[in-house]
């Protein structure tokens, strides 16, 4: 169970400030817990914690920042099934789902906890001409100092663990903003981080307002800023001044399935619905566009129409639930309308369902128009658009016909098809044999265009929070 209330951490240190804020139980309504919000003081605080703290974490020996990580590692382990009914009483995630988002909260601490102990560096031959011989040069790479990271709902556990991991194994002092809706996770990250023997003030878990926040995005003492969450990012960054900026900010992911006889249309349409529907489709990757070959379209199209049919949605906490509710009743009828709309400008609706407040059920719709938003934005529910074609160039150009790039499935067994869509798609990560729902926590993760700049994944991460340093010796 829950706690009555939860603290927040300031500093390191648990902090039960005055002013609650109620987190609901997104399947019932009914609110779950309290948690401590920090005002415009408190985060001010933290920034000037951070900054002071700084130089002990730049020199906090590698191995010790590795066994900070471990010790993570472990009581996230012993404490795995609370942290699974957290997400899943938090965020409406079902419990399977919430079990698998523990697990690579686990994953991506061990990661780091590796990386920690392997942040090496370059020997440069700098005799390139009569002038520099006897000159050699070594670069390494030292931490960027204080950062701030925010952090969106839909993964309360895996997005905080993919800024705060890293940090830690860079050696950088932060700031963690975790989203209102859905602070438990982090600020259970945060108690375990509060065991271990970080330096003073090396971090703060603090839930607040987004007035507040700006702090974090304009205060100089700040040296990165990332961000994960929607296109408000762009506005963040031309407000962060000279600090280095990250950002993920989503996308209408496509997926092409190719007209390939070897293809098994049964293992497709089993990743397409898992791709789409999985936790309610809000996911950056959920697959919003399914573009499949005119030989292979009827086929799959019954196929697909059949298995989105059967999916179950209710109550996250039971097993057979494939479908828990959205964030809010306002997110749901926001796609709700988003699918009336396309069905009005043309769309066929496949698969639907009543929507009953935050509970929306699977919808599949066929030949949505060009111009409508659930084919231009960024859907974020359990929804999904099928369309035919008819030459492989043309499906790649759809896919691109979008503002956003993040990631994109092909599903092919033709080399040249696959090293086409890698060469062609204008997006972060192909994944060729699965949905671009795919996602391994140490490969680089992030898009281009709208939905974003710079790469997640530990050791990415960790270079963008680290900073090259040259020696040069004379001898």
């Amino acid at each position: 169970m829950l706690k009555k209330r939860y603290p927040y951490y300031l500093a390191g240190k648990a902090v039960a400030a005055n002013t609650d804020l109620e987190v609901l139980d997104k399947y019932s309504g009914k609110r779950a817990t309290r948690v401590a919000f920090a005002d415009a003081a408190t985060v001010r605080k933290a920034i000037v914690a951070a900054h002071k703290a700084a130089p002990a974490m730049a020199a906090m020996p590698h191995d010790a920042r590795r066994d900070v990580l471990e010790h993570c590692v472990r009581r996230f382990q012993e404490r795995f099934e609370e942290l699974a009914l957290a997400l899943c009483i938090e965020a409406g995630k079902p419990i399977k789902d919430a079990r698998g988002e523990v697990t690579r909260l686990i994953d991506t601490f061990r990661i780091a906890a590796g990386e920690a102990t392997r942040l090496g560096g370059e020997i440069l031959d700098l005799e390139i001409s009569p002038r520099t011989r006897g000159y050699r040069g070594l670069v390494k790479r030292v931490p960027v100092g204080p950062c701030a990271f925010i952090t969106p709902f839909n993964f309360p556990l895996n997005l905080v663990a993919h800024k705060v991991a890293p940090a830690i194994a860079a050696g950088c002092p932060f700031v963690l903003k975790p989203a209102p809706k859905t602070p438990i996770g982090a600020l259970i990250i945060g108690e375990i981080l509060a065991e271990t023997d970080l330096p003073s003030g090396a971090f703060s878990v603090l839930v607040c307002s987004n007035e507040d926040a700006s702090l974090l995005v304009e205060d100089e003492r700040i040296k990165l800023l990332s961000f994960t969450g929607g296109l408000i990012g762009w506005d963040l960054k031309a407000r962060a001044g000279k600090k280095k900026v990250t950002l993920e900010l989503g996308g209408n992911a496509a997926c092409i399935i190719d007209d390939d006889p070897g293809i098994d249309l049964d293992a497709v349409v089993d990743r397409l619905v898992f791709g789409a529907y999985y936790q309610s489709g809000q996911s950056c990757i959920s697959v919003q566009r399914i573009l499949a070959h005119a030989n292979v379209y009827e086929r799959l199209r019954k196929k697909l129409k059949a298995a989105v049919a059967k999916l179950k949605s209710g109550d996250p906490r039971d097993e057979k639930t494939f479908i828990g509710p959205m964030v809010d009743e306002a997110a749901a009828q926001r796609v709700e309308s988003w699918i009336k709309a396309a069905k009005k400008g043309g769309a066929k609706v496949l698969v639907s369902g009543e929507r009953i407040g935050n509970l929306l059920p699977a919808a599949l719709l066929e030949n949505v128009p060009r111009d409508a938003d659930l084919y231009r934005k960024e859907a974020f529910g359990p929804v999904a658009s099928l369309e035919s074609f008819d030459d492989f160039e043309d499906a790649i150009a759809r896919v691109n016909d979008s503002d956003f790039g993040l990631q994109a499935g092909v599903f092919t067994g033709r080399i040249a098809h696959a090293m086409r869509a890698w060469d062609g798609l204008e997006v972060g990560g192909v994944i060729v044999g699965d949905v671009p729902s795919f996602r391994v926590d140490n490969m680089p993760y992030g898009g281009v265009k709208d939905s974003g700049v710079g790469r997640e994944g530990v050791r990415y991460a960790i270079e963008d929070m680290s900073e090259p340093r040259l020696l040069v010796i004379r001898s």
